[in-house]
């Protein structure tokens, strides 16, 4: 005979109440916070149509667990996981932004030293750029404008420390690009392959 799970007993258990429930509770509220952390960055990239569908599980996930915390409302556990849950879901929820690299990004370049070899290194790449010649507090500088995809821009920044460790920079979040020159990671990779600064130096 199939031994039959008496579930009414497992649900009313000690075990269920301290151990079961605030584990579900702080993985529930992993996947929320998560899910809100998303949703909050495709607002902010412009990618509204995705939002909606993450905000709808994010909302359904929290009521669900919140409900039962509100059943259990003297169980302190459930406390420390909802609040635990929150902490880890914001972190995991960086790590996934992290890992989509979603939207594009402003660099500026600012270098003292010559930006011929930089300039060139952008054009090979295929980037769009922008250079003008300015003043800073130690004489003249050249500065560099590009807007590229955020999953390039590890690549880019490599690239700036090879021409100039020294070269100061900077990086803000773009909403929105008109007519610009962009490059995929994989086609990137492809065309650098065998090209570096010291190469383009050589080729001068």
């Amino acid at each position: 005979m199939v031994a039959q799970i008496d579930f009414p007993s497992i649900l009313n258990s000690e075990i269920f109440s301290y151990v079961i429930l605030p584990l579900l509770i702080f993985f529930a509220r992993i996947l929320d916070v998560s899910l809100g952390t998303i949703r909050i960055i495709l607002i902010s990239k412009g990618l509204k149509n995705f939002a909606p569908i993450f905000g709808f599980f994010e909302v359904l996930v929290w009521i669900l667990a919140i409900g039962q915390i509100i059943q259990n409302i003297d169980n302190m556990f459930l406390y420390i996981a909802y609040a635990g849950g929150f902490a880890m879901g914001t972190f995991i929820g960086i790590k996934i932004e992290n890992r989509l690299s979603l939207g594009l990004v402003v660099l500026r370049v600012i270098t003292r030293k010559d930006a011929s070899e930089l300039i060139g290194l952008f054009r090979h790449q295929h980037h769009g750029f922008t250079v003008v010649d300015a003043e800073g507090p130690s004489g003249p500088v050249h500065i560099i404008f590009s807007v590229i995809n955020r999953r390039d821009l590890q690549e880019v920044i490599k690239d700036i420390k090879r021409f100039n460790p020294h070269a100061f920079y900077t990086i803000e979040d773009a909403r929105f690009a008109s007519l610009g020159i962009f490059t995929s990671k994989s086609s990137l990779q492809k065309k650098l392959s065998p090209f570096s600064i010291k190469s383009l130096r050589k080729g001068k």
